[in-house]
């Protein structure tokens, strides 16, 4: 987003923060009603760009969002909406993909309030590592002609019980809801919200044999001196990299990896 988009998101998520900091408010709730508030933008077209048509005052659009949403969710929704819908946004599309954002980020909240971030962000890294070795399981979630209910059913086998309920909860909307993204870059999307829930940088570590607790200590004192922030790990391992360490903070990958100099080794050759 750029522009009045990333303004008014900024804005929303500075009252997000207000009203979960409020003990009476379930952020859980809140996050279920913002997803609610997300599939049916998502899907009324015409009613998305009228609610953000900049022609339209703030306070028409408002009344408007009360009007469809009034009785159907609570009265921290409504103003939340209230207050984006007021907002201007540089694309229509801009307001879903924020509320989608709010949504997440409530029930990260949920989870962090609970004591749980760590493990959500833990099983959130798991599950995308579980996808991606499993074709099978990649093509039954991400099936165009699956229905929403056999998707709810198959990640509840998965996951139910067997995780933190925020975590199946956001991954079920995620698959159920993909909105045009691929499920990993859905699940690298998750786990980079829950690292910013305490102003947090995720690198992804990959080694041929686990590291030791004094490994990880240093490894993640290292890195939070060099990217000037704290640093969560999701650590992976894989044999075929032959030994040193492989991290990839965001786009940017540190590869010291055995393999990785006989591939660069071979490309020397070869030239």
């Amino acid at each position: 987003m750029n522009g009045a988009s990333r303004d008014a998101l900024a804005t929303a998520r500075e009252r997000l923060d207000a009203l979960t900091d409020t003990t009476s408010v379930d952020a859980a709730k809140l996050a279920g009603e913002l997803a609610a508030v997300t599939a049916l933008l998502d899907r009324e077209v015409s009613l998305r760009r009228v609610i953000t048509d900049p022609a339209q005052s703030g306070e028409a659009k408002a009344e408007l969002a009360g009007r469809l949403l009034g009785g159907q969710v609570g009265g921290e929704t409504l103003d939340l909406v209230s207050g984006m819908v007021r907002s201007r946004w540089s694309r229509s599309r801009d307001l879903v993909d924020s509320l989608e954002r709010l949504a997440a980020t409530a029930d990260l909240t949920a989870a962090q309030s609970a004591g749980a971030l760590d493990n959500v962000e833990d099983e959130l890294f798991r599950f995308g590592r579980i996808v991606s070795s499993s074709t099978e399981l990649r093509a039954a979630l991400t099936d165009r002609s699956a229905s929403v209910a056999a998707k709810s059913q198959l990640l509840r086998s998965l996951l139910g019980g067997k995780t933190n309920a925020v975590t199946e909860r956001l991954v079920t909307r995620l698959v159920t809801h993909p909105r045009g993204r691929s499920l990993e870059a859905g699940l690298e999307s998750l786990s980079t919200l829950a690292a910013e829930r305490r102003n947090r940088m995720v690198a992804t570590v990959t080694t041929a044999v686990p590291l030791s607790d004094v490994q990880k200590q240093r490894l993640g004192a290292v890195l939070a001196k060099l990217y000037g922030r704290e640093m969560h790990l999701n650590l992976d391992v894989d044999p075929e990299v032959l030994g040193g360490i492989s991290v990839r903070v965001g786009d940017e990958v540190i590869d010291g990896t055995i393999a990785d100099r006989i591939e660069e080794a071979s490309r020397r050759m070869a030239g």
